[in-house]
């Protein structure tokens, strides 16, 4: 059995902005920063055999500033947020209204949240068969 330990990457400059990234590589605000720091603090305690994040610089920044060198750090594409499309960088107030009816319809050039749900499910099973008895970050 996989042991699996999910954290979220540290606050970014659009988050603090109101603004939905989804696939735009928003970088990490010095909160954020911060943010992945502290978490390296609270975990120091806690082995993993590999850590996963996705391709995206807040992502692979928050891991690195977490975890450092002490364990493998593997970056996946199919561990990105939704891709909003058009909506991508786009203000909360417009994208989040329409996350509801994007649950199975897609945003317009990107992907509905069924999409996310297949593109994880892909992922978990890609754990399933090459970390059986590991803990993964």
């Amino acid at each position: 059995m996989i042991k699996i330990t999910y954290f979220v990457h540290g606050t970014t400059v659009d988050n603090e902005n109101n603004v939905s990234s989804g696939w735009f590589d928003a970088e990490l605000s010095e909160k954020g920063i911060q943010q992945a720091i502290k978490l390296r603090e609270l975990i120091e305690d806690k082995y993993f055999d590999v850590v996963f994040c996705s391709d995206l610089q807040r992502a692979i920044k928050s891991a690195q500033l977490t975890y450092g060198d002490t364990v493998k750090i593997i970056q996946d594409e199919r561990l990105r947020e939704c891709n909003y499309g058009e909506y991508n960088t786009k203000s909360s107030e417009i994208v989040e209204p329409m996350q509801e009816e994007n649950i199975t319809k897609s945003f317009p050039g990107g992907e509905s949240y069924e999409d996310v749900k297949a593109r994880i499910g892909e992922f978990l099973e890609y754990l399933k068969a090459n970390f059986d008895n590991k803990s993964v970050a």
